[in-house]
């Protein structure tokens, strides 16, 4: 593990935290759109290509929405190893269903990062919205690119779903401001929390929020009714590693989603998409959480679990 100061690599073990023991997640750093109306960046088929993990639940979204707009032919992709260690994610092809760098033969993502931005002080993370002409990164902020997937090649792909409509838009940015901080980011202020009391606070915030979402779709299908939306696409990757990982590794114990009936029928629900069940890889999920974090577990061991979903 480590970020780019400078442009230069540096290996750190830990993760941020503040004063109070709590985790501190940095914020990513392109930021850029991709539309017919950009002065650069323009939507086209071939030129774009995504770095992701299969393990990375901000990946995982993306890769639920690449595969639901059908944009297989039109960006590529590859497939980091579930091992981050000291120089972070790694192009490494040890593990099954790994690619390799696809686009630039480096072998370390944060060699990307550079090749974009010499000088660049960043944590280096997936996704990755690569520029193949430009040779730069387009975008590395997973709320970003789906957005910009649900839209921008809709006129290539002939793909006209739309998981941000505008009946749903207000609805959709509720869910997200709860799910973000609670759920998605809840899960690593819990798990990476240093002192107990920060511990404390974000399991609170955790489960409060989950039974709130649980009695919620006890009632419907969908975050927002009867149809697949940006707020499912922003939940289920954090839902479909609890149990596995987030239960055991970052102590989240108070419940499994399996103890939740709304939460376990929604999660079903999801993976019989395929965009979501075929983008899920349990293999990298358990892999990366247990190998990757030794301040956590120390000797990398990969326990056993009950059945997932």
């Amino acid at each position: 593990m480590g970020e780019l100061i400078d442009g230069h690599w540096t290996v750190d073990p830990d993760f941020p935290s503040n004063k109070a023991g709590q985790f501190t997640r940095k914020q990513t750093q392109f930021h850029h759109p991709i539309n017919r109306e950009h002065p650069l960046f323009k939507p086209e088929s071939g030129r774009y290509h995504l770095y992701a993990s299969y393990a990375c639940p901000w990946a995982h979204r993306v890769l639920i929405m690449h595969r639901l707009k059908s944009l297989q032919k039109h960006i590529d992709v590859s497939i980091v190893c579930p091992d981050m260690l000291d120089n972070g994610w790694s192009f490494a092809t040890t593990h099954a269903n790994t690619t390799g760098d696809m686009a630039n033969g480096k072998k370390y993502l944060y060699e990307v990062y550079q090749q974009a931005q010499p000088n660049l002080s960043t944590r280096v993370t997936v996704p990755v919205l690569w520029d193949k002409q430009e040779q730069t990164i387009v975008n590395n902020e997973s709320s970003q690119i789906i957005r910009i997937f649900n839209q921008a090649f809709d006129h290539i792909t002939k793909n006209h779903d739309d998981y941000y409509p505008k009946r749903h838009q207000e609805k959709i940015d509720e869910w997200n401001e709860l799910i973000y901080p609670n759920i998605n980011n809840g899960v690593y202020a819990a798990g990476f929390a240093k002192q107990q009391g920060a511990y404390d606070q974000a399991i609170d915030q955790l489960f409060h929020h989950l039974d709130i979402i649980d009695q919620h779709l006890e009632q419907h299908t969908y975050l927002c009714g009867e149809t697949l939306t940006e707020a499912d696409i922003r939940l289920i990757p954090t839902l479909l590693r609890f149990d596995p990982v987030y239960h055991t590794h970052f102590k989240c114990t108070v419940k499994r989603m399996i103890d939740y009936p709304g939460l376990t029928r929604y999660i079903k629900q999801c993976q019989n998409n395929p965009a979501i069940s075929d983008t899920t890889n349990y293999a990298h999920i358990k892999r990366h959480y247990y190998y990757s974090h030794p301040h956590i577990n120390p000797y990398r061991i990969i326990p056993k679990d009950p059945a997932v979903f």
